[in-house]
């Protein structure tokens, strides 16, 4: 008989949120797009809303270096 052999499935770790993660995802908040992003994953945004998100955040880590 073939042994059985365990459950060979990673589990999949949650990374740690890195500070443009977070500023990301304060903007989507921002912009009301949190229950989008929560819904359908970062890949569910349309090109405009995603343009916006990174446009908002260039602006944001230049006003930081000021």
């Amino acid at each position: 008989m073939a042994e059985k052999k365990g459950n060979n499935k990673k589990k999949l770790k949650k990374k740690e949120p890195t500070p443009s993660d977070i500023m990301k995802m304060e903007i989507a908040e921002e912009l009301g797009l949190t229950d989008k992003v929560e819904k359908l994953g970062w890949g569910g945004l349309t090109a405009k809303e995603t343009g916006r998100i990174g446009g908002l955040m260039t602006a944001k880590k230049k006003k930081r270096k000021k």
